[in-house]
């Protein structure tokens, strides 16, 4: 499945109208393909890496363009019907959203005053998601609607916070390294410059956040064990014992003292902590919550990437659901690049291979991959495409009243 775009004067638009029809009507297969590449969204994100040295200066370059439309007013609100605006309609709203994305250059200066939502909207509304974290499928909906009207004010705010985030740091990074986007539940692999691939992720909810850090990659566990951490033992597994006590069973999580003695769940009082003071194990398998495969980095938080077998939370634009560490769209590219770069006696078919075998297996990367876990909700890229994410965990030091800014104090 691929949507044709041409780029033109910093706007992307279809091809013909008959490709965007044919893309609005396959729309659940996009849904439904999580690991499939649309080759021109991935175009307009483009293989500039989020975090280079250059970054700040291409943010420095983005704040000039939002600041001259803060200048000039900004952009117009947006409204809608009660029914979503999509390919095919017809409303004096479609006008208003014509004028919004020609401001923000998603759609040309010269698309027109048509209350029509031709292909050309359809192409601009799927740009604007790209740079918003957001489905790319064409179709104004609530979350589509809310960003739009985000104030041009906001958006300048965004990058000027980001780019003290990101002058901190600024320098090499490494020829090949591994970066966590928080906000935009994203990660990508970096070599020689470029994004070697990107992967939808799965990060912290908001009362368990992914922290921010600097690490190495050192290690990969193939079909591993899951030691459940005392955080999650006290927040759910007791809970879910309380009205389940065929939980543990079922998902094949098996209980031991620190001497490696096995108990059985009957033995622990379910209506205390007790249940803290012992170690959860879950075995290797479809149920893993690990997955496939865990990627191991040195941290105080405790947390890695991994795999897991909830792979539809990857189609969601809110991907805030675990409880701290991070969950990784096809995770076999990504790890068979870090083990062909650093470990060359692996390559694809061996990964494929221990993996279906279910085999328990570790390995030590010869050569450590650097990983950055940043977070950045304001950035642009040496191509001039700026991409903006919410300020997921309110860090972003400021907030609305209306459509004014309130800054606060104690940026983070």
């Amino acid at each position: 499945m691929a949507i044709a775009f041409a780029v033109s004067g910093g706007a992307a638009v279809a091809e013909s109208p008959l490709d965007a029809t044919r893309q609005f009507n396959q729309r659940a297969e996009w849904e439904d393909r999580f690991d499939a590449t649309l080759e021109s969204l991935q175009a307009i994100k483009s293989d500039k890496p989020t975090l280079s040295a250059d970054t700040a200066s291409h943010i420095e370059l983005a704040m000039a363009r939002y600041q001259a439309i803060v200048d000039q007013g900004g952009w117009p609100r947006v409204t809608s019907d009660k029914q979503a605006m999509r390919l095919g309609a017809r409303s004096e709203h479609v006008v208003t959203l014509r004028k919004r994305l020609i401001v923000s250059g998603d759609l040309e200066q010269n698309a027109g005053q048509s209350d029509t939502f031709d292909s050309y909207v359809d192409a601009a509304v799927r740009r604007f998601q790209v740079r918003h974290g957001l489905k790319p499928d064409g179709t104004v909906g609530a979350g589509t609607l809310t960003a739009l009207n985000v104030p041009a004010e906001v958006r300048l705010a965004q990058l000027e916070t980001n780019l003290v985030r990101v002058r901190s740091m600024s320098g090499f990074l490494g020829d090949s390294y591994v970066m966590v986007n928080i906000p935009a539940a994203e990660i990508e692999a970096v070599e020689n410059g470029r994004v070697r691939s990107r992967h939808t992720a799965v990060v912290g909810k908001i009362d368990r956040q992914t922290p921010v850090l600097n690490s190495e990659i050192y290690e990969l566990n193939f079909n591993p064990y899951w030691t459940v951490p005392v955080s999650i033992i006290r927040k759910d597994l007791i809970p879910k014992m309380k009205e389940d006590p065929e939980y543990l069973a079922r998902n094949k999580i098996r209980i031991f003292d620190w001497k490696d003695n096995e108990l059985d769940w009957r033995q622990i009082d379910w209506n205390t902590d007790e249940a803290t003071q012992y170690q959860f194990r879950q075995e290797p398998g479809a149920e893993n919550s690990l997955g496939s495969v865990r990627i191991n980095f040195h941290n105080e938080h405790q947390v890695y990437l991994h795999d897991t077998p909830s792979k539809s939370l990857f189609g969601s634009d809110y991907r805030f659901h675990s409880s701290g560490c991070v969950r990784v769209q096809n995770v076999r590219e990504l790890i068979t690049w870090m083990l062909q770069s650093t470990t060359p006696d692996w390559d694809r078919a061996r990964v494929d291979y221990t993996i279906k075998a279910g085999l328990r297996e570790d390995v030590k990367l010869q050569s450590k991959v650097p990983l950055y876990m940043t977070y950045v909700t304001a950035w642009s890229t040496a191509d001039g495409i700026v991409h903006f994410r919410d300020d997921i965990y309110n860090r972003d030091g400021f907030s609305l009243a209306g459509d004014t800014i309130v800054q606060e104090a104690n940026l983070q």
